[in-house]
Parts: structure tokens; C-alpha cells; sequence
């Protein structure tokens, strides 16, 4: 069975593939994550940890060479369109959610951005 470092480790990379590969030719461009959220930010933070983690495990670290713009409806799940509709004028390379209403908002939001559910 695969552990939560692991899966998040693997998840990490196949997130920045994508991306990066179509803006190679762009030196410089910094991408970015937009991570959205129905809880708040205190809520599951090993969740995050391990997410972040697994970023720097594959080189990726937050604040050097990628950026992620943190979206939490604080519970209320009728905020979740609009955090996301926010995450996509961002221009966020990609958006990683947690749960089915989260990604579902994401998905109204956006038919071109790539989206990854974490659990």
C-alpha cells in the first residue's frame, strides 16, 4: 500500500509536469498553484505539510521557485465559486482541492486549467 508521503510525492510531480513542459519556452515564469479549500486553514494542516513536502522532495519550494495562492471558504460551501473563479483570474497553472465540492467548483470555474483532488 502506498503511504501519504509517497502518493503526495507522486501527485507533486505529475502536477508541475504538465505546466511546466508547455511553459518552457517562458524563462522566468514562476508557476504557480492556486489551493482551494472548503475548511479553513487550520483545519487538517498535516494534510498541508505533507502536501508542501512533497513539493520540496521534487525541488519545488514554495516562495523560491513556485508560488501557492492559499483559497479557504472558512465552511461555508457557497464560497467555494467564487475562491475559485478567483484562483483562475490568478492565472494558476493548476488547482488542487480537497473533496468533491471543492473540485466541483473548480471545475465550473475552469475548462482549461488542470485539476488534482487530494485527500
Amino acid at each position: 500500500m502506498i503511504d501519504r508521503r509517497t502518493f503526495l510525492a507522486g501527485t507533486g510531480a505529475v502536477l508541475l509536469a504538465a505546466p511546466l513542459a508547455a511553459d518552457a519556452q517562458q524563462a522566468g515564469k514562476v508557476p504557480r498553484i492556486g489551493f482551494l479549500r472548503v475548511t479553513s486553514p487550520s483545519d487538517r494542516p498535516p494534510l498541508l505539510d505533507a502536501f508542501r513536502q512533497g513539493l520540496r522532495e521534487l525541488g519545488w519550494v514554495e516562495g523560491q521557485n513556485i508560488v501557492i495562492d492559499y483559497r479557504y471558504a472558512e465552511g461555508r460551501v457557497d464560497r467555494l465559486p467564487d475562491l475559485a473563479a478567483e484562483l483562475v483570474r490568478l492565472k494558476v497553472d493548476l488547482i488542487v482541492s480537497g473533496g468533491t465540492q471543492g473540485v466541483t467548483a473548480a471545475k465550473n470555474a475552469t475548462e482549461t486549467i488542470p485539476i488534482v483532488m487530494i485527500a
